[in-house]
């Protein structure tokens, strides 16, 4: 008995499904599938959209945020406190700090945290051109996740801060802990946020 597969247009779509984060075999059978009922006009549409991704977007050369002009909105929006510097992991947590409403200072976003175990060391990430960005600033707020290697890296943010000639005399603190350990900031309500932020502690 000849066992059936799957057409090689669908398969290899499926593959391409399966590399995104959450996404297994099965999962990716579905998307494709649904897709696959979807008018010709419909799928077009999606397509554009995914290849307007990487051409209408860009990175901010100063914080490292993914927007679409550089610099982005919140480094040339000038009502910004800029002797605040808030240090996120990743452009979604900066979203949602932002969505939470009650920051009013500057983001660094490193693109990552280090994570020897994956070979993420402080050269893959936006971590060295911080130094440059500590004229005038009075706090730094480090704000990555609540997990091991989130407090990894603001432990060695910390201390690259306060050994340098830049950081002197500025006050570092962390996120207070009102989001639970090995939790994503991305996911947080507001409420959350804004207690984390109450919250801080000096390191």
């Amino acid at each position: 008995m000849q066992i059936m597969k799957l057409p090689r247009v669908i398969g290899r779509l499926c593959e391409k499904f399966e590399r995104l984060p959450g996404v297994g075999p099965k999962g990716a059978q579905r998307i494709v599938f649904y897709l696959l009922h979807n008018p010709e006009s419909e799928l077009q549409d999606f397509a554009e959209k995914l290849i307007a991704l990487k051409r209408e977007t860009c990175t901010c050369e100063v914080c490292h945020n993914i927007a679409e002009s550089n610099p982005c909105g919140v480094c040339e929006d000038m009502s910004r406190e800029r002797n605040v510097l808030c240090i996120v992991e990743q452009p979604l947590d900066l979203v949602a700090i932002e969505r939470a409403g009650k920051y009013a200072g500057v983001y660094h976003v490193l693109h990552g945290c280090i994570d020897p175990l994956n070979h993420i060391g402080p050269e893959q990430l936006y971590l060295f051109d911080l130094m440059r960005r500590l004229e005038g600033v009075e706090e730094v707020i480090i704000a990555t996740n609540p997990t091991m290697e989130g407090e990894a890296t603001a432990l060695f943010i910390k201390e690259m801060i306060k050994k340098s000639k830049e950081g002197e005399g500025i006050k570092v603190t962390r996120i207070g802990h009102g989001l639970p350990v090995g939790a994503n900031i991305e996911y947080a309500d507001g409420v959350t946020l804004n207690r984390s932020f109450e919250g801080r502690s000096e390191l």
